[in-house]
């Protein structure tokens, strides 16, 4: 008896860079952002075919007006996620907008390595993007874990650990 296959989800990714991003080459934010489609579609049923997603590469001046803008927070954050929803075509769309200098001065103060703290926040952006959130502390938890998943499947150590 085979098992019934599970659906798939096309991906239509596109990076731009605001800033230059050497470490940040397209396929590399498509392998974080494909894996994190991959464990979504393991942990839930989507009901779209498409999965449309921008992730854009910012600077600081840039991250903290589109934060300011969007979330009346006057600051640069490290990742802003916009979720677009479902189109009645089944594309679902989403922006992510990474902000490299937060990224890598987190990256320095945290003691993590550069691109080990840009997937992470690729991914989380992603699952936001997907519509996970961390508002209740149960949403949390599931998110966190998931996350955590991820980056392990791409060797990476769980984020939230402090040593």
């Amino acid at each position: 008896m085979s098992k019934p296959n599970k659906p798939t989800v096309k991906l239509a990714l596109a990076v731009q860079y605001g800033v230059s991003a050497p470490l940040l080459p397209r396929w590399r934010i498509r392998r974080w952002v494909q894996r994190s489609l991959i464990a979504a579609l393991r942990d839930q049923a989507f009901t779209f075919s498409t999965f449309a997603v921008v992730v854009r590469i910012e600077g600081t001046a840039d991250a903290r007006a589109l934060n300011a803008q969007y979330r009346d927070k006057d600051y640069a954050t490290n990742v802003l996620t916009f979720e677009y929803g479902l189109a009645p075509d089944g594309i679902a769309s989403a922006d992510i907008v990474l902000c490299l200098p937060i990224i890598k001065q987190e990256a320095r103060t945290q003691r993590k390595d550069f691109l080990c703290h840009a997937a992470h926040l690729t991914v989380h952006g992603t699952l936001h993007a997907l519509g996970y959130d961390h508002l209740r502390v149960r949403d949390a938890k599931k998110m966190e874990a998931l996350e955590i998943e991820i980056l392990a499947e791409m060797g990476i150590s769980d984020p939230y650990y402090l040593a």
